[in-house]
C-alpha cells in the first residue's frame, strides 16, 4: 500500500508513534488509508451540511475494510462574496484549495481519497488536486438547495433574489416585495438551485466519471444523499483495490464528453474556465475553439434556471444527468467506452436509464435548440475569444447592435445602472476585471441582475473580462481576452462607441477604424495595479488569460 510507508517496519515507528497518538489502532492502520476531504464550514449554505457527508462516508469507508481519515479543504460562498471586494478571493481559491490539498495528500500518502465539495470553485479545485496527486479518488458532494417558494405559489431562487433588488431600484418592487423574497429565495442547505456554476461542476463530475450517479442532482436535505455518501465510501476502497486512478478516468476523450454533456445541459461560462484548468493538471489541453465545435453539434435539452423555470430537484426526478447522457448517446455524441468510478463503462452505467420526464430533458430530436448552451465568440474586441451562455439569451438579443457604456470597475457600473442612466440599446462594458486586473476575476452578478430586475434584458447587453454567476442571464457576454490589463482591445473602448454582437455568427466587433484603434493603443498606459500586497498580488503575476482556464504559470 502507498501508506505503508508511514505505517510499516522500523523505519516508520515514528510515524507510528503519532498515528498511535491520533488514537488509531494498529488493526486500522494495517488497512488502506483514505483521505477525507471535507469542506465543511459555518459560512456557505453549500457546506454547512458536509460534517453529514463526511461522516456517511467514513462509515462506507470502514463498512468496505478501510480507515477513513478527514481533513479541511476551505470553501467561499460566491453569493456572500458577490457585490464587494471578497469577490476578488472567490476564483482564486480553486488554486488554493488545489494546492493545499496536494500538500496533505501526498504530505500523508494516503492510500486513496474522498473528495466532500459543493459549491462553485470547491469542486474544479478538488478535481484538480486529484489530477496532480493521482491516486484512487471519488467525489461526493453535499447536493443542491432544494427551490424556494413565494406567498402566491410560485418558486424562486437566488438568481430571482438578486434580479428583485434591479426591480427594487427601477421601482417595480417595494421593500416588502424584496424581504418575501429575501425570506424565501433560499430555503435549506445546499448549492444553490439552479443550473449556476456549483451545480454545473457537481454534474460534470458524473460526466467526466468521477462520481457515482445523483451527485450532480440529489438535494441536499434528502436521505439518498446519505447513502449516496455511504456508497461513494465503499466504492473507494474497490478503487483502491482495482488501481483505478483519476488520469485513467479524467481523459481527453472524457473532457469532450464533459463538454458534450454541459452544453446539452445548459451549465454556466464558469465551466470554461474550470474544464481546461483540470484538462491542465491531466496532461490534457483543451482550447476555446473546442466548445464551438462540440455546441455545434450537441443539441441544448434542458433549460434549467436561470434559463427556466426548472430546478435540480426536478432534474433528479427527470432522471438526472444521468438521462441527459443517456439521450446524448442515441446520437452517438458521447464516448461510452471510457472507464469510471463505478469501476464500469460509461455504457454499463447507463444500462437500463431512462427520461422519465421529456419536457423537462427534451428527447434529442425535440431540443430547446440543436446547438449547445454555450458560445465562444471572437472579433477585433476579443480576439482570443469570450463566452456566452446562449441558453440564457433572449431570441431578440442574440444579435444586437448599440454604444458602449464604458465602466473600469463593477462599483461604477452598478451605480450608474442603478441610478437609471442605463437604457435600452446600450452594451455596458466592464473592464480592468480579469484574472490580472481584477485581480481575481469577480462575477457580475450584480449588474446583470440588475439589468434583468430592471425588465432590461432584452434590450441591454453587458460584455467583461470578468466573469458571470451561473445564476446571470442574458446577453452577458464574459471572459474577454485578451483582457483591459493585459493590454487587450477591450481597454480601448471609448463611450459611445458602436458594438456589434452575433451570437448565432460567434462575433463580437467593435465597429471603429483600425487606424483609430492603433493610436489608442499606442496612448495606453496600463493603470496602476488595485492590488499590491498579499496573496491577489501574486496571483496577478501568475495568472494566464480566461482563455486558457485561469491558470497559475
Amino acid at each position: 500500500m502507498r501508506s505503508d510507508v508511514v505505517k510499516k517496519g522500523i523505519p516508520a515507528a515514528p510515524n507510528r508513534s503519532l498515528l498511535y497518538a491520533l488514537g488509531y489502532t494498529k488493526e486500522e492502520l494495517e488497512r488502506p488509508l483514505i483521505g477525507v476531504v471535507c469542506s465543511y464550514n459555518e459560512i456557505v449554505p453549500g457546506h454547512m451540511n458536509l460534517d453529514k457527508i463526511a461522516e456517511a462516508v467514513k462509515a462506507g469507508v470502514r463498512a468496505a475494510g478501510g480507515t477513513p481519515v478527514e481533513f479541511p479543504a476551505i470553501a467561499v460562498c460566491d453569493g456572500i462574496a458577490m457585490g464587494h471586494v471578497g469577490m476578488k478571493y472567490s476564483l482564486v481559491t480553486r488554486d488554493l484549495i488545489a494546492d493545499s490539498t496536494e500538500a496533505m495528500a501526498i504530505a500523508h500518502q494516503f492510500d486513496g481519497l474522498v473528495m466532500i465539495p459543493n459549491c462553485d470553485k470547491n469542486v474544479p479545485g478538488l478535481l484538480m488536486a486529484a489530477a496532480r496527486v493521482n491516486v484512487p479518488t471519488i467525489f461526493v458532494s453535499g447536493g443542491p438547495m432544494l427551490a424556494g417558494t413565494l406567498n402566491d405559489g410560485r418558486r424562486t431562487c437566488l438568481s430571482h433574489m438578486f434580479e428583485a433588488v434591479g426591480a427594487y431600484y427601477a421601482g417595480k418592487l417595494d421593500e416588502q416585495g424584496v424581504e418575501e423574497y429575501e425570506e424565501n429565495a433560499c430555503p435549506t442547505c445546499g448549492s444553490c438551485s439552479g443550473m449556476y456554476t456549483a451545480n454545473s461542476m457537481n454534474c460534470l463530475t458524473e460526466a467526466i466519471g468521477m462520481a457515482l450517479r445523483g451527485n450532480g442532482t440529489i438535494p441536499a436535505v434528502w436521505s439518498a444523499r446519505l447513502r449516496l455518501a455511504k456508497h461513494a465510501g465503499m466504492k473507494i476502497m474497490e478503487l483502491v483495490e482495482k488501481d483505478i486512478r483519476p488520469r485513467d478516468i479524467m481523459t481527453e476523450a472524457a473532457f469532450h464528453n464533459a463538454e458534450t454533456v454541459d452544453m446539452a445541459l445548459g451549465c454556466s461560462t464558469n465551466t470554461m474556465l474550470h474544464l481546461p484548468a483540470i484538462a491542465h493538471e491531466c496532461g490534457v489541453e483543451i482550447s476555446f475553439d473546442m466548445a464551438n465545435e462540440i455546441s455545434a453539434k450537441t443539441p441544448n435539452l434542458c433549460h434549467l434556471a436561470p434559463a427556466g423555470f426548472t430546478y435540480m430537484e426536478d432534474l433528479e426526478r427527470a432522471g438526472g444527468v444521468y438521462a441527459v447522457m443517456k439521450e446524448l448517446t442515441k446520437k452517438g455524441l458521447l464516448d461510452t467506452s471510457l472507464i469510471t468510478c463505478t469501476g464500469k463503462t460509461i455504457a454499463e452505467n447507463l444500462e437500463g436509464v431512462v427520461n422519465r420526464d421529456p419536457e423537462l430533458i427534451r428527447p434529442i430530436d425535440n431540443p430547446f435548440s440543436p446547438t449547445g448552451g454555450i458560445a465562444v465568440l471572437k472579433g477585433n474586441l476579443a480576439p482570443d475569444g469570450c463566452v456566452v451562455k446562449q441558453s440564457a439569451v433572449a431570441p431578440e438579443m442574440m444579435v444586437h447592435e448599440g454604444p458602449a457604456r464604458v465602466f473600469n470597475s463593477e462599483e461604477e457600473a452598478i451605480e450608474a445602472i442603478y441610478a437609471g442612466k442605463i437604457v435600452s440599446g446600450d452594451v455596458v462594458v466592464i473592464r480592468y476585471e480579469g484574472p490580472k486586473g481584477g485581480p481575481g476575476m469577480r462575477e457580475m452578478l450584480n449588474p446583470t441582475s440588475a439589468i434583468a430586475g430592471m425588465g432590461l434584458d432584452k434590450e441591454v447587453a453587458l460584455i467583461t473580462d470578468g466573469r458571470f454567476s451561473g445564476a446571470t442571464r442574458g446577453a452577458s457576454i464574459g471572459h474577454v481576452s485578451p483582457e483591459a490589463a493585459s493590454g487587450g482591445p477591450i481597454g480601448l473602448v471609448e463611450e459611445g462607441d458602436i458594438i456589434a454582437i452575433d451570437i448565432p455568427g460567434k462575433s463580437i466587433q467593435l465597429k471603429v477604424d483600425e487606424a483609430v484603434l492603433a493610436a489608442r493603443k499606442a496612448a495606453w498606459v496600463c493603470p496602476e495595479p488595485k492590488i499590491k500586497t498579499g496573496y491577489l498580488a501574486r496571483y496577478a503575476k501568475l495568472v494566464s488569460s480566461a482563455d486558457k482556464g485561469a491558470i497559475l504559470g
